[in-house]
């Protein structure tokens, strides 16, 4: 018998694996804690210091995602759940709850919100389901208002707000309206420009908003046209970064700074890396 065929004979079923890998991920997490012999930087962390970490691991999973580098987020989905590990553990310490506590929340928040395969109900769409879904939520007591996604990031929270009040019937109903409605607030955006640059302080204020509500009403139609906006800006930002990478390297090539090169020199070679990834 081959070693992989021995070693796969040997590896406990699935769900046992499974709850034994998490069980191993729980204990390092345990002993990196440890007051007796545990890391003296994992020992010097707290909820504060580590929720920047959480966010950003979350970027990179996302950014893997993104790039199709699947390899890359079975790495940053690691290091997400590290994060849930770790404030658990700390939550535990501190007598406020454990992580079994965590994992048997999200078990039953999820068979609650889904009648349709854990009870009676029947739900034969995504959209039935997401209604649903609030409906329960608002039954629990938590949440529900529209001022609360606020507090995500303004991409994320303009999509958000703006599906909410959809699914209530306050929506366009056509993209070409929305596309009516982007062209005029870059109107109002024009008008209040040539505001500022007469008036004496400037404007803005009025500035930030009326471009505020164009970015608003790009996300708006990003969302009628079924395109994540996050990722539609993500990846422009890709592209325009390879891009003006080959302006770099021709600077480098040509032994000067990227500012040395003219704006028609720039353009010239933008415009061949256009072409070369077209």
């Amino acid at each position: 018998m081959r070693e992989k065929d021995r070693e796969e004979k040997a590896s406990p079923p699935e769900p046992e694996r499974l709850g034994l890998a998490f069980e191993r991920l729980a204990g390092i997490m345990a002993r990196l804690r440890s007051p007796e012999d545990g890391c003296p930087w994992d020992l010097q962390q707290t909820p504060d210091t580590l929720a920047r970490h959480l966010v950003e691991e979350a970027y990179e999973a996302v950014e893997a995602i993104g790039m199709r580098d699947w390899e890359h987020l079975r790495e940053e989905l690691g290091d997400v759940l590290l994060e849930v590990v770790f404030q658990s553990r700390i939550a535990e310490e501190e007598g406020r709850f454990t992580l079994c506590e965590v994992v048997d929340e999200i078990c039953e928040k999820l068979e609650r919100r889904h009648p349709h395969i854990f009870g009676d109900e029947k739900a034969d769409s995504a959209e039935e389901v997401l209604q649903r879904w609030e409906k329960i939520k608002g039954e629990e007591g938590k949440d529900t208002s529209i001022g609360k996604s606020t507090a995500l990031p303004p991409l994320l929270a303009a999509w958000k707000v703006q599906r909410k009040v959809a699914r209530e019937g306050f929506d366009w109903a056509h993209p070409h309206q929305v596309v009516d409605k982007l062209l005029e607030e870059i109107e109002e955006l024009e008008e209040e420009m040539k505001k500022a640059e007469n008036a004496p302080e400037g404007g803005s204020s009025a500035l930030q908003g009326e471009l505020g509500d164009l970015l608003f009403t790009c996300v708006n139609l990003a969302r009628h046209l079924g395109v994540d906006p996050d990722q539609a800006l993500k990846e422009s930002i890709r592209e325009f970064t390879k891009r003006y990478e080959f302006i770099e390297a021709e600077a480098k090539r040509r032994g000067i700074e990227t500012s040395a090169l003219s704006l028609e020199e720039k353009d010239r070679i933008w415009e061949n890396a256009k072409k070369s990834r077209s």
